[in-house]
């Protein structure tokens, strides 16, 4: 986990140009800036990766505590968020080298890793408010963010490769991609209520 924590926070060290490397909306002949695409977020968007870094620290310090070694809800987890950090390195760098194809591969990839994430630690209630807030918080915050990376990851590779869209204007491309990443949403979110319920009610039996 730690180490997956220090490759991450790396690769974003060098998608932001610390280290020399070009800042990711500048990367990739500028794929992913702010008005590339309809569905690209706006460069102020982009500050909430420093939210959800801190919260993949705080979740790593998390896990170094004593108590949480034999957690069987955080057992269940820790190798799954440990893949989605390496896969987040792996996308900043992907784009870095102009890999637009690749690194859809990649953030389709960080995003199924999330989902699993997200069905693990659903299907039960965190043990305390510091649980709450450093797992279900940060991992909850990761998954949204992606979704919207994603759509926005897609739509430039698309455009970069010379997607016409058919015919149809970008406008209704954009809004339909949303609705379909809204009902997703709900769905999982939905889903994950409806099994906490039922546990619950079995519990009480």
């Amino acid at each position: 986990m730690t180490i997956s924590l220090i490759v991450c926070i790396v690769g974003s060290m060098i998608g932001v140009g610390v280290f020399g490397g070009t800042p990711i909306a500048q990367a990739a002949g500028g794929a992913l800036a702010a008005d590339s695409t309809l569905l690209a977020p706006a460069t102020p968007a982009f500050s909430i990766w420093s939210v959800v870094y801190t919260g993949l620290v705080a979740y790593t310090v998390f896990q170094w505590l004593p108590s949480q070694r034999s957690n069987a809800r955080q057992r269940a987890l820790g190798w799954i968020v440990a893949t989605s950090m390496i896969l987040n390195a792996a996308w900043i760098l992907s784009v870095q080298a102009g890999w637009l194809f690749v690194s859809v591969l990649v953030i389709v990839a960080l995003l199924v890793t999330l989902v699993l994430a997200f069905l693990r630690y659903s299907r039960t209630r965190a043990s305390s408010w510091l649980e709450a807030v450093v797992v279900d918080g940060t991992l909850g915050l990761y998954l949204g963010w992606t979704s919207v990376a994603v759509c926005a990851n897609i739509a430039a590779a698309l455009k970069a490769f010379g997607f016409s869209g058919f015919g149809l204007r970008p406008e209704v491309w954009s809004v339909s991609v949303l609705v379909v990443v809204a009902a997703v949403a709900a769905a999982l979110v939905l889903g994950s209520a409806i099994t906490v319920r039922a546990r619950a009610v079995v519990a009480g039996r």
